[in-house]
């Protein structure tokens, strides 16, 4: 449709998705994305009619209408104004839901030691109502102490100053203050039965972590299996997955995927169903909690039998 006809199929003011008192940013940019992309369809407009209003890319309004970079308000406002958004109640509201999309995060304090990727991907922890993750390696960093927490970056990192190691374990316990929030996701974690027998940061470390898994799978909203060898060899991908679910705006699902060097998002329909349907299949396959949770005593039991430290 052509935007000479700016009035055509607009919107009404009770049609723009008000915050919600709390509204974490990336919540707030993946709505205030959506509803930019509902405005761009019912005028006929293709993203690439889109771009030139704002002097960008194809990729950056796709970008923006999926909510995954904080959007300019100077943008925002071009792209409302050119949809023939003129009712000062809407501007209003996009404005209010602009300002908790832009808001800043806990986690910018920790801006030093958290690349992009993994910005974006602890803003939609924050803001996800489920989450599955498989894990091939080690502990799931929701789920991980701070001793396990500091082996693996110190594995991870070998060049990393003290500081920035403390640093870095500082964010991935901080991390884990969601699952202890009101409104706290559901976190399913799927364990390699590899991660009880590789001994992170030495035995005392393991079975500090072990004793946490523990404690945190007595948890209404957790849930930990593990995932043997035996039952797992035709299915189980080498590399982890995340999976992660939200309640409102853009889009509902999204898996991450973990590499050495950084991350890849996938938001496309077919292939989240298929990483689904694997982690479905993950979870068909796992132990049993009771089954589970004797393999973690096990381990620990094992690990407390030898209490020198290795770091």
């Amino acid at each position: 449709m052509s935007a000479d006809h700016p009035d055509r199929g607009a919107l009404t003011a009770t049609a723009v998705p008000l915050p919600r008192r709390g509204e974490k940013p990336v919540a707030a940019g993946k709505v205030l994305g959506a509803y930019l992309r509902r405005l761009r369809k019912e005028r006929g407009m293709a993203i690439k009619d889109a771009a030139p209003v704002i002097r960008a890319s194809v990729s950056k309004i796709s970008r923006m209408e999926r909510g995954e970079n904080p959007p300019r308000e100077r943008d925002v406002l071009d792209l409302l104004n050119h949809y023939g958004v003129k009712d000062d109640q809407q501007v209003q509201a996009i404005r209010d839901l602009l300002r908790h999309a832009t808001a800043a995060a806990w986690y910018d304090e920790y801006s030093d030691v958290t690349p992009g990727w993994l910005k974006r991907l602890i803003g939609l922890e924050d803001s996800a109502t489920e989450i599955r993750a498989y894990e091939v390696n080690v502990v799931p960093g929701l789920l991980q102490t701070p001793g396990y927490a500091r082996a693996v970056v110190k594995s991870g990192r070998p060049h990393d100053s003290e500081t920035e190691i403390k640093r870095r374990v500082a964010l991935r316990i901080a991390r884990q203050k969601l699952l202890h929030a009101a409104g706290s996701p559901q976190l399913v974690a799927l364990l390699d039965e590899g991660i009880l027998r590789r001994p992170v940061g030495g035995p005392e470390v393991m079975a500090e972590q072990l004793q946490y898994l523990l404690h945190a799978a007595e948890r209404s909203r957790i849930a930990i299996r593990i995932v043997r060898f035996t039952k797992s060899a035709q299915i189980a991908p080498t590399t982890p997955i995340t999976y992660l679910k939200f309640a409102h705006g853009g889009p509902t699902e999204l898996i991450y995927l973990e590499n050495a060097i950084g991350a890849t998002y996938v938001t496309n329909h077919s292939d989240v169903e298929r990483y689904r349907h694997l982690l479905s299949e993950l979870w068909g396959v796992a132990e049993s909690r009771k089954v589970t949770m004797r393999l973690l005593r096990e381990a620990r039991k094992g690990y407390s039998a030898h209490p020198f430290r290795h770091c």
